[in-house]
């Protein structure tokens, strides 16, 4: 669960700096590139693997950050900072659903643990949702739904690997690779219209962005999904929320209403219980009734 943990405290950095020093970029050609700097990470450690196998893991990519990255970037041309985050606080709802709808099964503890983690964000985002436009609304809805689904069906594609399972960071490179590819035609696009420059801030920030944000991040949090229940990690996919907040006010000198805070914290904390114990009694952490099967 560490990798999650880890992952949800760099996104929360992550927010401040797009938030506060990278408006009006193009926001395909920003994910883009922070794509290609994260592949770029990840290409020394890329090994050979079977076709099929591949290309699941290029499409897996695709979708969690390609697609996931043009409706999430896009969703900023409508709504306000704050907004987005608020909707995003339904992705663990999304998570543990369709996690019952793969295994065919409903569970009660997942979707209760879900709801106590959609709860307590909102309590900590308590006052932030305005009337706003449907369109943005619905792309979030949209990135929300391809993260949820991406990191699934990873566990999904490494728990039926053919032969031995190879090591996490050998495998990134094709996600990356994915993602990229999805986001370049709308990229290009952009550059056409789009007349910008950078500031050397602003180019570092990119590469930090790419090689920690969405390199670094991505990989621990797909490493970690993998290695945890899908109650934990439905819960977890809220973390980032209390995360930005808390670097927010410790770096950004931003100001927040503590007792909806700490609330949310406790909430936070106390939907993480019951997955927890469920997930240390199973004793096979992140496989829970899994199969064997064979075809990736």
């Amino acid at each position: 669960m560490w990798y999650l943990v880890i992952a949800s405290l760099i996104w929360g950095l992550s927010f401040g700096l797009i938030k506060n020093l990278l408006a009006g970029l193009p926001p395909a050609w920003l994910g883009m590139v922070r794509m290609a700097v994260a592949a770029a990470v990840f290409l020394p450690f890329l090994r050979r693997v079977r076709f099929r196998s591949g290309l699941a893991l290029f499409l897996i990519g695709m979708l969690q950050f390609g697609v996931m990255y043009l409706a999430y970037m896009r969703s900023f041309v409508y709504l306000k900072a704050h907004e987005v985050a608020l909707y995003t606080v339904v992705t663990p709802l999304y998570v543990s659903a369709l996690n019952d709808l793969w295994r065919r099964r409903f569970n009660g503890v997942n979707q209760l643990c879900a709801l106590l983690a959609v709860a307590a964000a909102a309590l900590i985002l308590r006052g932030g949702l305005q009337r706003a436009p449907l369109v943005g609304f619905l792309l979030v809805q949209m990135s929300n739904l391809c993260f949820a689904a991406g990191q699934l069906a990873y566990r999904e594609c490494l728990a039926f690997w053919p032969g031995n399972k190879p090591v996490d960071r050998t495998l990134f490179a094709w996600l990356y690779c994915g993602g990229f590819a999805g986001l370049a035609p709308f990229a290009f696009s952009e550059c056409l219209r789009y007349d910008f420059t950078m500031t050397p801030l602003q180019i570092a920030v990119v590469l930090y962005l790419g090689a920690v944000a969405s390199g670094a991040g991505f990989f621990l949090w797909n490493a970690g999904a993998r290695r945890v229940s899908a109650g934990v990690l439905a819960v977890m996919n809220n973390m980032k929320i209390p995360a930005g907040v808390l670097v927010s006010l410790s770096l950004f000198g931003e100001s927040v209403d503590a007792l909806p805070l700490l609330a949310g914290i406790v909430l936070f904390s106390a939907a993480l219980v019951p997955v927890c114990r469920g997930n240390l009694s199973q004793g096979q952490a992140g496989r829970p009734g899994l199969r064997a099967k064979t075809g990736w």
